[in-house]
């Protein structure tokens, strides 16, 4: 491949999108969950048009949808990226800045000297020796958790349409909103697609195709306990919080949270709990990479809850059990071209493809349920959520060659259309 002929590019894009504050919110009911979001999905639609694509659109659900038109006949491809940064960590202010030539050791970070990032604390920096290493100022996340995606596929986008004598098929662009709370795939968009298969760009060492990810459930558990003058309360108070303790440790603390597994194990994990003595909420998520595992998880959660219901019959407990995604390894196991495509792709460019246990999800988890097989593809982002994120250019020039290489790919035994 050309020595990282998209780096300008890609490095310009990178800065400029993740000033703009796009943070989700899983406690909006709109859609998009944040009218931040707007300003990235607005400024998408405007240089997709400026670049010359077709069919430029913002749906009603707040994706950016374009095509960039085949030359050849093939597979109609899909490439998407999400515009929402997340909720874990601040993400207004973002001062993006890059260290030139990395030279390996400690990263110190202007807005927070004692911030560090080095390879004792993350081995993968100390093989990107040379490269141009992008991150913020120390105060905020980066959000190149997503929008290195976004800037690889608009790069992609933008040397396809300006280049004459490419052969590819047909492809389609989406940039989603709310992927960070699992809301960034409407059920009308593999429709509104009208793709064959499709790639997400939002994975993170160079070469990762992802494609075996956790299966996930929400919990969400509400102790309605009796509310009494505490003056007055002997016999009488049943406290909500009280029972909530009970039910955090009665959960399997010691061999199924996210902090004591790895690779193919799942976990139970409390992400949030809400209220007073009267009544509490409390959050978990469920995740596996079998749904027998995941149904074990359920029933787990359940028996916690029945076993401390017992205990004090004068409360009430109930569980909601949410869906989230599904394993995409479920449907891509039974036809594993977009994979191999993606492998034959990187192996032209030099690139060795590795596939791990996703101990996640993304868009292309649901996209794949819904019909749209999506493997998701590597950008290079790394220690992502929080003010450690980093990512390194020459990363993202690799993302770009294997967009463009797959497309070529897909069309290389097409006819001109």
């Amino acid at each position: 491949m050309n020595q990282c002929r998209f780096a300008t590019e890609l490095e310009e894009r990178l800065l400029r999108y993740t000033a703009i504050d796009s943070q989700s919110d899983a406690a909006s009911a709109t859609t998009p969950s944040t009218p931040t979001q707007f300003d990235m999905l607005n400024l998408l639609l405007a240089e997709l048009s400026g670049i010359g694509a077709k069919d430029v659109t913002l749906t009603g659900y707040g994706t950016v949808l374009a095509t960039i038109p085949g030359t050849v006949a093939g597979p109609t491809l899909a490439f998407l990226a999400h515009v929402d940064t997340a909720q874990q960590y601040y993400a207004s202010g973002v001062k993006p800045r890059v260290v030139r030539n990395y030279k390996g050791g400690v990263i110190t970070f202007p807005d927070d000297p004692a911030l560090t990032l080095s390879p004792a604390h993350n081995a993968y920096l100390g093989t990107k020796l040379g490269d141009d290493i992008v991150t913020a100022s120390g105060t905020t996340l980066l959000g190149a958790d997503d929008k290195a995606g976004v800037a690889i596929i608009m790069t992609m986008a933008q040397h396809l349409l300006s280049t004459p004598g490419l052969d590819h098929p047909p492809i389609r662009i989406a940039f989603t909103p709310d992927e960070e709370i699992g809301r960034g795939v409407h059920p009308s968009l593999p429709a509104d697609l009208a793709a064959d298969f499709g790639y997400t760009l939002d994975g993170g060492e160079s070469g990762r195709i992802d494609y075996d990810s956790f299966s996930g459930d929400t919990a969400e558990i509400t102790v309605t306990g009796v509310s009494v003058h505490p003056g007055k309360a002997k016999g009488k108070l049943v406290s909500a919080i009280t029972l909530s303790s009970k039910i955090i440790a009665a959960l399997p603390q010691a061999t199924m949270t996210p902090d004591l597994t790895e690779l193919h194990e799942g976990f139970i994990h409390a992400t949030e709990m809400t209220g007073d003595a009267s009544e509490m909420k409390i959050k978990l998520i469920l995740r596996d990479f079998e749904l027998a595992g995941l149904r074990e998880k359920v029933d787990i959660v359940q028996k916690v809850c029945d076993a401390v219901q017992a205990t004090e019959p004068r409360a009430t407990i109930s569980v909601n059990i949410r869906k989230n995604y599904r394993n995409m390894r479920y449907v891509l196991d039974n036809d594993m071209t977009p994979i191999n495509l993606a492998r034959q792709a990187m192996k032209t460019l030099g690139i060795t493809p590795t596939s791990e246990p996703l101990r996640g999800g993304t868009d292309g988890s649901r996209l794949t349920e819904l019909g749209l097989p999506a493997p998701n593809l590597f950008t290079g982002m790394q220690e992502i959520h929080g003010p450690l994120e980093w990512i390194s250019v020459q990363d993202m020039n690799a993302a770009a060659e294997v967009c463009v290489a797959i497309a070529m790919a897909a069309g290389a035994s097409g006819d001109h259309v």
